[in-house]
């Protein structure tokens, strides 16, 4: 591999032949559909209408290089998203992110200073994974109602199906797991994939993570090892900064009133003798719910939280006079499988069911966070970290 460029996929390696049933696409809308868990076979055809075409060659919707980069930065603790091998603002954020925290010129661009400086770490962009019955196992859910009163109603709002689970496990897309293998590759305990290589060398978290909850964890391959001491949340540029050092002075919010309430000028951005460690798209707040300003505290955590639906609290509620309902938890659920509570009441930092939606959509006022992010930030913080979110 060369120092000064990124190694792109190589056309066709470690690819097993292809055989039985197929993965399906993804659904246009994280909401439809998609392959069922008996794993019946896909009968849409592939993106560029030919043939499968191996990943890292002309016609295929991976960019190698920009892949390999992504598994390098969520690597690194500065992930860019579901890698995909798109280029975009998330990479490009990432990358910024990263050029920052190792004293390089922050351009957002792979130039050759940053190129090398990934490639530090020498971990492969792919992975050959032979999928073990827990990697597979349900229950699942297909399809997930719509309406929370249906909702409700469920037991869990689990994965849909074993290629959403793998997806999320390492860090991707069906769309992307589709483009690595094939859409006639067979998904299923013992069967072989090739996926981005997020697998964590380092599963050390935070002694406040409870045992129980751990598997998670594990399961969707959040590294541990990194400790960070403060949060910094800033709307003008859609990312959520992890940082070690002493907490920036200024004065605490504690205001509980409605949502919106401005908090006073929040502290700068990093404090005296401060380092970015890690660096995080979320999705935060909108113009009906603006992110809450202010320095906030997060004093607990709640892992597969259920859902407290109140729809007088939401602004696009079909009907505001309907009755409160409690959904099940699960990482389909509004706020996916954790829930880290801001001493602002009604606000927290949150997982979505909706991945591939983080820095490109609206929240309600919450910060949200893909589900494996969400996590790694969890298994950063000791409960108790102070948040601040400025503009």
């Amino acid at each position: 591999m060369s120092i000064n460029r990124l190694a792109p996929l190589v056309a066709g390696a470690g690819l097993l032949a292809l055989a039985g049933a197929a993965l399906a696409q993804a659904p246009a809308q994280r909401g439809a559909p998609g392959r069922t868990a008996a794993g019946q076979p896909s009968t849409a055809g592939p993106a560029n209408g030919g043939g499968w075409v191996a990943p890292g060659t002309p016609g295929s919707p991976i960019d190698g290089t920009i892949f390999h980069a992504q598994v390098l930065l969520d690597a690194a603790g500065f992930p860019a998203g579901p890698i995909d091998g798109k280029a975009g603002q998330s990479v490009k954020r990432a990358v910024t992110g990263f050029q920052t925290a190792n004293g390089l010129q922050p351009t957002g661009n792979l130039d050759n200073p940053t190129r090398t400086a990934l490639l530090q770490n020498s971990r492969a962009s792919t992975v050959m994974v032979t999928l073990s019955p827990g990697q597979v196992a349900g229950p699942f859910v297909n399809p997930i109602p719509r309406k929370p009163e249906d909702q409700a109603k469920l037991s869990c709002l689990c994965y849909r199906n074993m290629l959403e689970k793998v997806s999320e496990e390492f860090h991707t897309t069906p769309a992307t797991i589709i483009a690595l293998n094939g859409p006639d590759k067979m998904i299923g305990a013992g069967k072989t994939l090739r996926l981005p290589n997020v697998i964590p060398t380092d599963r050390s978290y935070n002694a406040t993570v409870p045992q129980q909850y751990q598997g998670w964890f594990a399961g969707l391959n959040v590294g541990g090892g990194q400790k960070g001491d403060y949060i910094v949340v800033d709307k003008s540029d859609g990312v959520l900064r992890v940082y070690q050092g002493p907490v920036p002075e200024g004065a605490y919010s504690t205001n509980k009133g409605g949502k919106g309430d401005s908090a006073g000028s929040p502290p700068a951005n990093a404090g005296e003798g401060a380092k970015l460690v890690a660096q995080f798209n979320v999705t935060m707040g909108s113009s009906h719910d603006p992110l809450p300003l202010g320095k906030w505290k997060v004093p607990t955590y709640s892992f597969l939280p259920k859902f407290h639906y109140q729809p007088n609290l939401f602004w696009d509620a079909k009907d505001k006079t309907a009755d409160d309902k409690m959904l099940p938890a699960g990482p389909n659920g509004p706020v996916g499988v954790a829930w880290l509570d801001l001493t602002k009441e009604h606000y927290g930092i949150h997982g979505t069911s909706s991945p591939e939606t983080i820095g490109r959509a609206e929240s309600h006022g919450c910060v949200r966070m893909t589900n494996w992010d969400v996590l790694r930030l969890a298994g950063m913080m000791k409960p108790g970290f102070t948040a601040i979110f400025q503009a």
